[in-house]
């Protein structure tokens, strides 16, 4: 099969250039530039090298079972593919599952990446700007 799959629901993967390769993981946690949500925190970084791109980290001790694991990590990974274009083009983040993630939907970790987004200052524009174009 040639090109990414399809889920059965239609949406996309978040594909191989979307996610953070293993060697920045390091580089990102020394800078310790942290931004805490409800539902996640988030480590952020800037940098040249930096292409809107996400790690997934999801601890064993905050969720025992792997089912919640791995739910955790794939409402991490679509909320940040449906806000990905908010970020500024040279900002590289890992998103960390916190327990309030447990039986939220993806919308709601949405709305709280995206607010995480502005609380780090790196959205690509202002959150002005996009109220004044929704009118």
């Amino acid at each position: 099969m040639n090109g990414p799959e399809v889920k059965e629901n239609g949406a996309l993967p978040l594909s191989g250039p979307f996610r953070l390769d293993a060697s920045k993981y390091a580089r990102i946690f020394a800078q310790r530039r942290t931004v805490y949500g409800r539902t996640l925190a988030m480590w952020v970084t800037r940098g040249t090298d930096a292409g809107r791109q996400a790690g997934v980290v999801v601890s064993k001790k905050t969720f025992r079972r792997a089912v919640d694991r791995n739910r955790a990590k794939r409402l991490l990974r679509e909320a940040f593919r449906l806000s990905r274009h908010r970020l500024a083009p040279d900002v590289d983040v890992i998103l960390i599952a916190r327990a309030g993630i447990a039986g939220k939907r993806c919308q709601e970790v949405m709305r709280d990446l995206e607010a995480l987004y502005v609380r780090a200052k790196v959205t690509d524009r202002p959150a002005d700007a996009d109220r004044s174009e929704r009118r």
